[in-house]
Parts: structure tokens; C-alpha cells; sequence
């Protein structure tokens, strides 16, 4: 994208009003989406977006500008624009851009760029009629494909010139079934960090399009769920969402480091049971989540964030590291060029633990299965949250009794992991989009069957 010596100028330039830090990030990103609505092209769309972001610090303060003038010249204003917002007597020079940290690219068969569009509407009219085919109450299908690949270039005054190139691909089904009193939505996006040779083996569009009507089938018929304070069970893979809402982002710096989150100094304290572990991790090969290095140039990996119930582990960028006197974990994302970097999560999930899916059910009496989760709210400061229960069943004496609908999860997160007393052996990631102060990104959510001993159930 640029050489070496046209990074040095530009840090260069926007160290000379007294920063103490520095750092240059350049996108280069080609999306694709194509989209089928009952088994016709609803539309296409292709876009590419290219441009760079300058970042200076001065001690606990970020200063930021953006252009998309990627050549020498225009780093160099866009670095002068950044560093225009302070003026101290300090006079720092960068390091020289020695430090290559560039590991090599999740390997990509079939590059989305390369992909006949031909082949994409193939997979998406098998979608369609696929769900079609689950019954006559399924009115709507609407199959969409999505893919991107994005080359980064991150240079920063300590050295670092490191480069990286991320593709993503992604199906997602929608399937409304209507009885002609009211309709109901099943939805599933399965997504990889790869190309379109995720269809080989990975994902079958037709068995994410049956699953997606059999969910707005099985609903539409379903009573409302009563309401209470009750036992639930919390599917495994998008069950994951509630983790990572109501807990994860409470243990980003980005919360942590300004005492936004009900977590603050809670390092090697007890915040969960002792049957969570729960982990962050960005180095799973082909997970929707995963990345080579942050949007600062560091390496990722995995991060235990909770051990056995006690806090191990912030997620920090490296402007909140100096806030909080910890080091970069690596966990630093942004949408594009247009956002500052800061804190966020990758596949984040709680691990398996030692317990059999059938037991969990079976010695809970009545209360809710929550098989599949929708969208929902949190406040980190507080962890309060409120979920709807996209799909849910009815458990009896421990015995899965009837579907319902209309649930929704209520409470605040560090209650609910100090509440989980089982958690099943089989773990099972989803797919997700997880906006922040930095835009949206790709996550993966994700845990076993788990089981809260009480929660609040809003329903009938």
C-alpha cells in the first residue's frame, strides 16, 4: 500500500506538535452482497472502500483524522491535521519501521472476488427452496450472500509496520411463516473467516434454510410464554449472545478503563460460578471472529477472561492499556478507517464444562428452554439486560413439554454468572455482527447448553 519510508514521514509529521505516540491505518476493502427474495433477484450490490486513519496520543488523550488520499503527501496532511490538536513542548521521533510483525493470512481457497456470480445464486435458490419446502405456511424467503476482503496496513511510531488481509463470507436466510393472524420469523447466518470454500463442507445453505422456517413454523403455533421468576436453559452456539452482551462488553476496556462497568477492579475476584470459564479467543482457524493481528498491529490470541468463576483478564487497546497500567491484549478492532480503534471482543464463549445436556434438562422441573436467542439491550455500567427468546419451549417436570413464544431474559449480568449451575460438554459457536463506539464487526458468540437457576421471564 505504501512503503516504509512514506509510513516514517507520515508518523513523522504527526509526532511534531508533542505527541508521544503515533499510528497509521490503511484499508482496502471489496464487498459483494446478492440477495433472493422467494427465489427471485431482489438486488445486488458491490462497493470497495479505501482510505487511511492517523492516530495521535498525548498521554490518556486520543487525536484522530481521517482521508482518503493514501498517498505520501496525504498521510502526511491527514498526520498534520491529527496533530494540529495539541502543542506541547515535547518532540518525540518515531522509531525506525524495523519491526515487521506480519503473520501469514488465514489460508483462502476460493477467493469471494473470483466467485462466479452464477455460483452465489445457485446456493441461494437451493436456500430458498428449501425452506419453501417445510411447509405451506412459509410465505417468505428472502437468501442473502455476503462476502468481503479487506488489506490492512498498520505502521506506528514504536516500530511496528505490519500488514494483514481478512476475507469473510456469509449466507443469511430469513423464512416468515403466517397463518393469516400473525406471522413469525426464523433467521440463520452462518459465516466464516474464509472464502467461498466454506460450501464444500462447512455450511450447508440448505440446512441452514430448513432450520431457519422449522423455527418460524414451530412459533407461530406456539402459546405465549407465562411469565415469573423460573429456571431457564440457555441453548448452546447464539445462546452465547447474552454472555457476550451482558458480561463481555463490561469486561472491555473500553468500559473498564473510564469505570463503566460493573467489573472495575474486580481482577482475581470471584464474579461467576464456579462451573464458567469463559474465554476470548482470535486465533480459532476460519472463525467468523478470528484475526491474525488487531487493528493495532498486535498479534491476537487467546484470553481466558474468567477461570473457574474468578476474573483473569480484561480485553485492552493500547490507549486504555495506559489508562490502566496493562498491557495490550491484542484485542483492539474497528469497522474501517472511518473509527478510532479501541476494546472489543473476537469468539468469545464460555468453555465446556462436565455436564450432559439430558441432565441439565431433566433436573430443572418447570421453567424455560430458550433454544434460540434474538436481539436485545444492555448497560455496561450496570450489566442490566433484556433479551427476547427467539425460540423457546415449555419444560415440565423436566421434561421439554411445548413450544411458546414471547419470552424475553431479564436481569443484569454478574448476577446470572454467579447463577449458572450447569454447563453442558458440547460447544457450539455463532455467527454476528457486534456494534460499538469503533462501528460493527464480525464476532462469533458462543457456549454448551447452559442452565441459570433463577431468571426473571418476561412473558404473558
Amino acid at each position: 500500500m505504501i512503503s516504509k519510508s512514506a509510513a516514517e514521514l507520515a508518523l513523522a509529521a504527526a509526532l511534531e506538535t508533542g505527541g508521544d505516540f503515533a499510528e497509521i491505518f490503511i484499508e482496502d476493502t471489496r464487498r459483494n452482497r446478492l440477495t433472493l427474495m422467494d427465489g427471485r433477484l431482489d438486488s445486488v450490490t458491490s462497493d470497495r472502500a479505501h482510505g487511511a486513519g492517523v492516530r495521535v496520543f498525548d498521554g490518556f488523550s486520543a487525536y484522530y483524522a481521517t482521508t482518503n488520499d493514501t498517498s505520501p503527501e496525504g498521510l502526511i496532511r491527514a498526520a498534520k491535521q491529527a496533530a494540529a490538536a495539541l502543542s506541547t513542548a515535547r518532540k518525540l521521533s518515531p522509531r525506525p519501521l524495523d519491526v515487521v510483525v506480519s503473520p501469514a493470512p488465514f489460508p483462502v481457497r476460493e477467493r469471494p472476488g473470483e466467485v462466479p456470480g452464477d455460483r452465489k445464486s445457485k446456493l441461494l435458490h437451493a436456500a430458498c427452496k428449501a425452506a419453501r419446502a417445510e411447509g405451506n405456511a412459509i410465505v417468505q424467503v428472502i437468501a442473502s450472500m455476503s462476502d468481503l476482503e479487506t488489506d490492512v496496513l498498520i505502521a506506528n511510531s514504536e516500530g511496528v509496520f505490519a500488514t494483514d488481509r481478512r476475507t469473510y463470507t456469509r449466507l443469511g436466510v430469513q423464512a416468515v411463516a403466517s397463518d393469516g393472524n400473525g406471522n413469525q420469523t426464523g433467521f440463520e447466518g452462518p459465516g466464516m473467516h474464509m472464502g467461498y470454500e466454506m460450501f464444500d463442507h462447512l455450511v450447508d445453505p440448505e440446512k441452514a434454510a430448513r432450520a431457519a422456517a422449522r423455527s418460524a413454523l414451530t412459533m407461530l403455533t406456539a402459546p405465549l410464554c407465562p411469565a415469573g421468576v423460573m429456571p431457564v436453559a440457555i441453548e448452546s452456539g447464539f445462546g452465547g449472545v447474552i454472555f457476550h452482551e451482558a458480561c463481555g462488553h463490561s469486561l472491555e476496556a473500553t468500559a473498564v478503563a473510564l469505570g463503566n462497568s460493573e467489573f472495575c477492579g474486580k481482577l482475581g475476584q470471584p464474579i461467576a460460578s464456579s462451573v464458567v470459564t469463559a474465554i476470548d479467543d482470535g486465533t480459532l482457524p476460519g472463525e467468523w471472529g478470528s484475526i491474525n493481528i488487531d487493528d493495532e498491529g498486535t498479534p491476537t490470541n487467546r484470553l481466558v477472561l474468567i477461570e473457574s468463576g474468578v476474573l483473569k483478564n480484561y480485553m485492552v487497546d493500547k490507549l486504555n492499556s495506559r489508562r490502566m497500567g496493562m498491557p495490550a491484549t491484542g484485542s483492539s478492532r474497528r469497522q474501517s478507517y472511518a473509527y478510532a480503534p479501541t476494546s472489543r471482543m473476537r469468539n468469545t464463549f464460555i468453555a465446556p464444562g462436565e455436564t450432559e445436556d439430558g441432565e441439565i434438562i431433566s433436573t430443572m422441573g418447570d421453567g424455560l428452554y430458550a433454544a434460540k436467542m434474538g436481539g436485545g439491550s444492555v448497560n455496561p455500567a450496570t450489566g442490566e439486560f433484556n433479551f427476547a427468546v427467539s425460540e423457546g419451549y415449555w419444560v415440565k417436570d423436566g421434561k421439554i413439554d411445548h413450544p411458546v413464544r414471547g419470552a424475553t431474559l431479564i436481569g443484569r449480568g454478574g448476577q446470572v454468572l454467579q447463577r449458572i449451575d450447569r454447563v453442558g460438554k458440547n460447544l457450539r459457536l455463532s455467527q454476528g455482527m457486534c456494534g460499538s463506539v469503533s462501528g460493527s464487526v464480525p464476532v462469533c458468540v458462543g457456549q454448551p447448553l447452559i442452565r441459570v437457576t433463577e431468571m426473571t421471564v418476561g412473558g404473558r
